[in-house]
């Protein structure tokens, strides 16, 4: 029923020409872009970089067992507002959260990694890789492939003192064996995806995400939500009823796929 309601639900809702899952915004007031990374031209120091994760490749969309846990995964971050809103949510109630944000909105990020380090040592927030400028990962070199990842995870490091490794949300959804080939030879295993939304890859109404929430929030999902619009910022206290009156258990998708 998931999978149906989100194949649906992904109709016109991706970058020209393509077919993925949530898109990118009409303004131009941050709006992502698939221009090249360049290289890093900071002389901060990277911490080292923790060695590839064992096992086989995998794409995750829902849990690997029958389980009320639910993994809520937030992505991009470019208004500072609702990353505001999201890390403020994250520290009020205790919420387990996965962030997986671009490095081209440091400035909606850094500015809360003192509040973030904390959560992110105890286990209660973890960050994925979703590149630094959010392209469509399939129509890059693989130089460009590898950097956009490489870029993502030294900014990472720089700001949260951890890699992202062995996660990463391909930008759309839209990914093929051969980037995630590239992924795994730079330690990224688990290519995550989603089998729910909230819907709020672009603005809507306060009733248009609410039962969006209603529809996908069920046992084992890997819901998406964007740190993007702020019609979000008025739900939270929503959101955690609906939660916890379907007797669900928030988690990051560390705890979600720990020993698998």
């Amino acid at each position: 029923m998931l999978a149906v309601g989100l194949a649906s639900m992904a109709a016109g809702c991706s970058p020209s020409g393509a077919t993925g899952s949530h898109a990118l915004p009409a303004s131009s007031g941050g709006a992502p872009t698939t221009t090249p990374p360049a290289t890093p031209s900071s002389g901060e120091a990277v911490p080292p970089q923790p060695p590839p994760a064992a096992g086989a490749p995998r794409v995750l969309t829902a849990a690997p067992t029958a389980t009320n846990r639910i993994a809520l995964t937030v992505d991009d971050g470019y208004r500072d507002e609702v990353v505001a809103g999201y890390v403020n949510f994250a520290v009020r109630t205790g919420i387990h959260l996965t962030f997986c944000p671009n490095g081209l909105y440091s400035h909606a990020w850094a500015p809360h990694d003192s509040q973030l380090k904390p959560l992110i040592e105890r286990g209660q927030v973890q960050i994925v890789n979703h590149t630094f400028n959010h392209p469509d990962l399939r129509t890059l070199t693989d130089q460009q492939i590898r950097a956009e990842l490489e870029r993502n995870d030294e900014w990472v490091q720089k700001v949260f003192g951890i890699s992202t490794r062995p996660y990463y949300r391909p930008p759309y959804g839209l990914h093929n064996e051969h980037v995630d080939g590239i992924a795994v030879d730079l330690g990224y295993r688990n290519t995550v995806l989603w089998n729910g939304s909230l819907g709020d890859w672009k603005q809507v109404t306060p009733e248009v995400l609410l039962a969006h929430a209603r529809r996908y929030l069920q046992p084992g999902a890997i819901i998406l939500g964007h740190a993007n619009h702020p019609t979000v910022l008025g739900l939270f206290d929503q959101i955690t009823d609906m939660i916890k009156q379907r007797n669900l258990d928030p988690v990051t998708l560390n705890e979600m796929f720990a020993g698998d």
